[in-house]
């Protein structure tokens, strides 16, 4: 818990750094004092308001237990198993089955389901994919991948108007020159990149962890290793309209199928996930 709570402020002080470093650039001091409160407003919502911002980013609705009763008792039975509160429930708008976990901390914690994700996979397979994000709530690191997803999704919006704004000149005085514009053009191309690498970094390592304890939870590794092939299978040919920024809070990554995901992958291999299942012994 301690090294994911030292993560968690380690991002929100590069978050902030980069934010700086883009003010200074397309506006000097100035700009970066400006960009510097705008980072700790942006720290300050994202602790705070992530887990709302992700489950507007995913477009999730809530669901109630009369609308899908097998949802609320799988995840009753497993958040017990894992000695958890029950976390609230939403439904992505998507054929593709995925899933995702979010909140502060255990008590204030919610998973989302695709709407595929109930009709495409058995129950068992389901247990699985539930029984891993909820390892990700017991191990608090939905914390730090739902402000990843927030501040990474903000970074590269700013990104994007500075980019604008390079190329139209706006933002420095005209004796600095060329100079400026190229600066702000380059922060601008470069830190939505940096983001995702940051992202990328996050995500991999607590997936593998989230996997041994959503094992654990359920007693048994089978339907999480079954599910992950399903979920990359659909994946592929599957798509699921969702924000980049938010793509590495999913079991599987959404966006698998676009040609450019295996270069800013957020997750480990299926395959090496599956072998790592299969050595758990119980």
């Amino acid at each position: 818990m301690a090294i994911n709570t030292i993560k968690v402020w380690m991002l929100m002080g590069i978050m902030t750094v980069l934010l700086v470093m883009m003010g200074n650039a397309i506006g000097g001091n100035s700009g970066g004092l400006f960009f510097l409160l705008i980072a700790v407003f942006m720290n300050f919502i994202g602790y705070f308001y992530s887990d709302k911002i992700a489950i507007k980013m995913t477009r999730s609705y809530p669901v109630s237990e009369a609308q899908s009763p097998e949802l609320y008792d799988i995840v009753r039975k497993l958040a017990q198993n894992a000695g958890i509160p029950m976390p609230r429930l939403f439904v992505t708008p998507s054929e593709q089955p995925n899933a995702f976990a979010t909140g502060r901390n255990p008590a204030n914690s919610a998973i989302a389901v695709t709407e595929g994700l109930m009709r495409i996979l058995s129950r068992s397979e389901v247990e699985g994919v539930l029984a891993h994000e909820l390892g990700h709530i017991k191990n608090r690191d939905v914390l730090l991948g739902t402000i990843a997803a927030s501040l990474a999704g903000a970074i590269s919006m700013i990104g994007n108007v500075l980019q604008w704004g390079a190329i139209l000149g706006v933002g420095r005085d005209d004796e600095e020159g060329s100079s400026g514009l190229i600066g702000g053009l380059i922060m601008a191309i470069v830190f939505p990149i940096a983001a995702m690498i940051i992202q990328m970094a996050i995500s991999r390592s607590r997936e593998y962890k989230a996997d041994y304890t959503g094992a654990q939870i359920a007693g048994s590794s089978a339907g999480l290793a079954n599910a992950l092939l399903k979920l990359e299978s659909s994946a592929k040919h599957i798509p699921m309209a969702v924000n980049p920024s938010a793509s590495h809070l999913f079991i599987v990554n959404p966006l698998s199928g676009a040609s450019m995901a295996k270069l800013f992958s957020t997750h480990p291999p299926i395959q090496e996930r599956i072998a790592r299942l299969k050595e758990i012994r119980f």
